[in-house]
């Protein structure tokens, strides 16, 4: 085998059954695609005067490399957005722009995972922290949310799946896939265990502004003594997506080890160069830009949201909690049916229904009985969709 061992530990499951649909659409299938959580492919838009300014920089000649960590004026605009919006105290010399989350979580991983080390994960959780803790040799260890609970963490799990070798403790606050968004309560509580046992904590905030009921906390904000690296970006509340710019900031309140690992940081992103600069010109307008379009892509994920919710509780087959921020739900499939696991019932329902979803497992959910969708699509899709899930769920239900 010629490829490396570390390759074939990387699974994602939310593109795996892509190609699939791709090949159905060629021959003629309607696909109704729920399984990516990008708002542009359905019918939003990025905001004009962003899109001018990614224009307006690529004109002014903003087309050369940038320093590794980032230009000046986007970390001083994140900061800013940090302590404003999020009550974060941040300096911009504690800032790394990325080229997406997904690289930040590449880069943090990277920085502190040895072999052996064991991080801590939520179940559910975002398949990429798995992956990169893997990839670099070390251990992931899940601990439980609570489903009846709204989807907050299991402090007693948590506390129970520490040891000499657990090393951080990751957050997603608003959650991916569940949607739940974590209380002040919660967040200090987890913030005073990772204090008891000298545990990073890595809070992944990109959902931050997309909160339907709920006040969203930044961990970092309610931290006294623990480390906290935060991870967001531009995809979600800025339109973004395919843009793909994202930032790490690293929260010391005790000044422990912070300098130590945005050095390191800042070396991982030295050797890929920097991200975009004319994306970074447009994403510091985009912060100290008029921000209205946020409002109103809540509002109407927050409609699309108590739509779905309406349609689960008008059928047996279906239960979910109540999203409270990002825009995913993750129901349960209540009956038993003729499918051998999750990933079964997400093939089959595609092959006959042509409704694309991601199986729970993909998000290490521990059993097969959940899957996640997005509540992106306009009403009339979402309604078309989720009654093919029912029709589906009820043709192959087995008593």
């Amino acid at each position: 085998m010629i490829t490396s061992q570390r390759v074939g530990i990387l699974e994602y499951l939310i593109r795996e059954l892509v190609p699939v649909a791709k090949q159905l659409e060629a021959k003629g299938k309607k696909i109704l695609y729920l399984n990516i959580g990008d708002p542009l492919k359905y019918d939003f838009e990025t905001p004009k005067y962003i899109r001018e300014a990614l224009k307006e920089a690529i004109d002014n000649g903003y087309n050369y490399y940038s320093k590794a960590q980032g230009i000046d004026e986007l970390l001083e605009a994140i900061a800013e957005k940090e302590r404003k919006v999020n009550n974060v105290p941040l300096s911009p010399d504690r800032i790394v722009v990325t080229t997406g989350v997904s690289e930040a979580i590449n880069f943090v991983m990277a920085t502190l995972v040895e072999k052996g080390d064991k991080v801590l994960l939520p179940s559910p959780t975002y398949p990429l922290y798995a992956n990169f803790t893997k990839f670099y040799g070390g251990k992931p260890v899940f601990y439980r949310l609570c489903e009846e609970n709204n989807w907050m963490p299991d402090l007693n799990d948590i506390r129970s799946k520490i040891d000499e070798k657990t090393k951080i403790l990751v957050i997603i606050n608003p959650n991916n896939p569940t949607g739940g968004v974590y209380s002040r309560q919660i967040l200090t509580e987890i913030l005073d265990l990772a204090a008891q046992h000298n545990l990073i904590v890595v809070s992944d905030e990109i959902y931050d502004r997309i909160v339907f009921e709920e006040e969203f906390y930044s961990t970092a904000s309610l931290s006294k003594d623990t480390v906290v690296i935060g991870l967001n970006g531009f995809s979600k509340t800025y339109l973004m997506t395919g843009w793909r710019l994202g930032y790490v900031y690293i929260y010391d309140p005790m000044g422990s080890v912070g300098e130590e690992v945005y050095n390191a940081i800042v070396k991982m992103a030295m050797n890929r160069l920097c991200a975009p600069t004319p994306i970074q010109i447009a994403a510091a307008k985009a912060l100290r830009g008029s921000q209205k379009h946020i409002t109103d892509f809540v509002l109407k994920l927050k409609r699309r949201r108590d739509m779905v919710m309406e349609i689960i509780a008008e059928t047996d087959c279906l239960s979910a909690v109540k999203p409270r921020g990002a825009f995913y739900i993750f129901p349960r499939v209540e009956y038993k049916g003729d499918w051998k696991n999750d990933k079964e019932f997400a093939y089959k329902l595609l092959i006959e229904e042509g409704v694309l979803i991601v199986p729970g497992t993909g998000f290490y959910t521990g059993d097969h009985d959940h899957f996640r969708t997005v509540i992106l699509p306009p009403a009339d899709m979402l309604n078309e969709a989720f009654d093919k899930i029912v029709d589906f769920i009820e043709r192959h239900k087995v008593s």
